[in-house]
């Protein structure tokens, strides 16, 4: 069963959507990568074991949440996060950060260590001070477009995402990409990322994580993965033939991972 709502948390509105699961583990909570809404992550939920209950919500300025009148930087973020769990009666929770999510994903843990259990890492960085995808790569990044014009999202989706798509075979982007946040709340997404770093706290998550990177991504170069994998202290690192969005290509296979890893 899945439940959508909209909820209160910190003063601001978020939208969040819940499929209830029928295990005893803690539930899986999901950060998007940036200006995606919750709709993004659709295959990987439908293959993941039905007992794993699943926690997915749009940030402020993404799909259904409103644009918030400043930027939120991560901590501010992961404590806004942290209080929409509160409102939604979850305690201790799993934590899978994708891409922008990762980053969030990363911070939450470290500022709950108690709180979350365990931390799932998928093509995402450290911030700041990761290893750089090419150039011309980031300059796609620098707007929304992708979100909203499907054709330009096809014709982009292999040189930014690599693996798959580079053929344009089973591509997930009709599903994926038809976000309707602001220009602004994405805007305020990657001035949440300006400056931010988890380098020097990488070595305090203490929580056993699980790293999935693909082996040709464009925009988070493999290295980045390794780097993560030697500075936690409980990590392992799954390298998957694809590129960016593998956990979309690559549900099935990348759900059944998760899954075991989660128990």
């Amino acid at each position: 069963m899945t439940d959508d709502r909209r909820i209160a948390a910190r003063g601001r509105e978020l939208r969040v959507r819940v499929r209830r699961g029928s295990g005893s583990s803690p539930p899986l909570v999901l950060a998007n990568g940036i200006g995606a809404p919750l709709e993004v992550l659709d295959p990987f939920v439908d293959a993941l074991d039905p007992a794993i209950e699943v926690v997915r919500f749009d940030v402020p300025g993404v799909g259904g949440s409103p644009t918030p009148p400043v930027p939120y930087p991560y901590p501010a973020l992961a404590a806004l996060l942290g209080s929409a769990l509160d409102e939604l009666g979850y305690g201790r929770v799993d934590v899978l950060g994708i891409s922008w999510g990762g980053g969030l994903a990363q911070q939450f843990a470290f500022q709950n260590p108690r709180r979350c259990r365990r931390l799932v890492l998928v093509a995402t960085a450290m911030g700041a001070l990761m290893v750089p995808g090419r150039p011309r790569v980031l300059t796609h990044m620098l707007t929304p477009r992708r979100h909203r014009d499907p054709a330009y999202a096809r014709r982009v989706a292999g040189a930014i995402y690599g693996g798959s798509l580079r053929s344009g075979a089973n591509n997930p982007l009709p599903i994926a990409f038809n976000g309707n946040g602001s220009t602004r709340g994405y805007l305020y997404q990657l001035l949440g990322l300006a400056g931010w770093t988890s380098l020097p706290f990488l070595p305090l998550i203490r929580q056993q994580t699980l790293i999935l990177a693909g082996d040709d991504d464009p925009l988070v170069p493999l290295v980045n993965a390794r780097i993560m994998a030697r500075l936690l202290p409980n990590a392992r690192l799954e390298v998957y033939p694809d590129g960016h969005l593998g956990l979309l290509v690559r549900a099935p296979e990348l759900a059944g991972v998760v899954a075991e890893f989660l128990r």
